[in-house]
């Protein structure tokens, strides 16, 4: 993936957490990504460090939906 396209993945998921931070019942984890100092609008900062950057958002994202799944659902025929 060449680095401007990591640039846009990386503004795109800083859209969905803050999107997601905004609903009441969102429990994200942004402070590995918060702690990294790298943000979409940060060009100047090299391609690794954004796609750590986008590795810690997407897991901040996901964690709790992982967690939400792993509740057993009975399986059932409609």
């Amino acid at each position: 993936m060449k680095k401007q396209e990591l640039i846009h993945l990386h503004g795109l998921l800083a859209e969905v957490s803050s999107q997601c931070a905004s609903w009441s019942d969102c429990d994200i984890s942004l402070e590995e990504y918060e702690a990294l100092g790298v943000r979409p609008t940060s060009i100047h900062k090299s391609k690794t460090d954004h796609k750590a950057a986008v590795f810690a958002l997407a897991g901040g994202i996901t964690t709790p939906m992982r967690e939400a799944e792993a509740e057993a659902v009975a399986a059932t025929a409609d």
